[in-house]
């Protein structure tokens, strides 16, 4: 079971900066500052002073005498998380489908749903929340917490990535399709079928990716 708990200010503060961070709005190499984060956010610095000593603890930033130095998630760490998802994600997505019960079948079927309508919609942004949400979705109806505390900040580190798939309005129209696939086959519990459409499905996402890259889409 995945419990809520309360989020503090530095908790937020953490959030806003991993996201900024996983999303490219900080390169890597930038440099960003305490004092720099305070003035943005308008808060004090015994919060942002413990948002930066977690970024520093999760290797998201290094510090060095100029401030914190973004390190994000570089095209080799994508590759490795590709790696990891396609080993661990297919084995969620199987067991998704064998403990998933009919009313969460129902809340899959509404985000796949609404994903399809921001996609004929050109709402990347919406688009790639219905993503990240179908996703979330499996992992925590695979039966196993263990699933979601894998995956889940893997899926997160990849935003950089996976904002190439749902902005390109053909890769957001067959990822949507194989996200409708792999539904299929959780609907009819058939695990193995689950396990083969999550595999494929990321090795598409991987292989745009890597196109993307190559190009010099990121």
């Amino acid at each position: 079971m995945i419990l809520n708990r309360p989020v503090s200010l530095a908790d937020q503060i953490y959030e806003r900066l991993e996201n900024d961070i996983y999303s490219g709005k900080y390169k890597r190499g930038d440099v960003i500052t305490e004092p720099a984060v305070c003035e943005m956010l308008g808060v004090s610095r015994t919060p942002v002073h413990e948002a930066f000593t977690r970024l520093k603890y999760d290797h998201i930033v290094e510090e060095s005498s100029k401030g914190a130095i973004v390190l994000g998630v570089s095209d080799e760490d994508a590759a490795i998380i590709y790696s990891i998802r396609k080993a661990v994600e297919c084995m969620a997505a199987a067991a998704c489908a064998k403990n998933i019960t009919d009313n969460q079948i129902a809340e899959l079927s509404d985000i796949l749903d609404l994903q399809s309508y921001y996609a004929d919609r050109n709402n990347s942004e919406k688009v790639r929340e219905q993503d990240s949400e179908f996703h979330t979705k499996i992992y925590k109806y695979s039966g196993s917490a263990i699933y979601f505390d894998v995956l889940e900040p893997l899926h997160k580190k990849l935003q950089k990535y996976r904002e190439m798939s749902v902005t390109e309005k053909s890769r957001a129209s067959l990822s949507i399709n194989e996200h409708r696939r792999i539904f299929d086959a959780i609907k009819e519990h058939d695990e193995k079928k689950a396990f083969d459409a999550m595999h494929d499905h990321i090795c598409a996402a991987e292989a745009h990716v890597l196109e993307q890259t190559r190009k010099g889409g990121k």
